[in-house]
């Protein structure tokens, strides 16, 4: 249970994540927020960071092995990358509808596919 509670909560995080690091790159779609500075852009990015953190924080505290959690410092790392890109090519295709996933990218996930095994499997 806790394993699934990490993963929900990491997922959480990183749409809060995807959304302050790239989200203001699609404010020129938004009309009231077009005009907006680099100050008023960065305030913004910070209150969406805020909600990150406040997701990521409780998953890696429950995740951790040391804290009666079931994954290592390594495998939360790696989870916590897979989940944050996993993530942001879902908002990169379908929400923000700037790019478009090519044959490179499933070669690149499989990849980290491959990696996460490397790191979870008990040599």
């Amino acid at each position: 249970m806790k394993s699934l509670a990490t993963i929900a909560l990491l997922l959480i995080s990183n749409l809060f994540m995807t959304f302050a690091w790239y989200g203001h790159l699609q404010f020129k779609k938004i009309s009231w927020l077009h005009g907006l500075g680099l100050v008023g852009i960065i305030l913004i990015s910070w209150g969406l960071a805020f909600f990150e953190y406040v997701f990521q924080v409780p998953a890696n505290r429950i995740g951790f092995e040391e804290n009666g959690g079931p994954f290592s410092l390594f495998q939360l790392k790696v989870i916590q990358e897979v989940i944050s890109l996993t993530v942001f090519t879902l908002c990169a295709v379908f929400v923000f509808k700037t790019d478009k996933l090519a044959w490179n990218h499933l070669v690149g996930f499989g990849l980290l596919v491959a990696a996460v095994y490397v790191i979870f499997k008990k040599w």
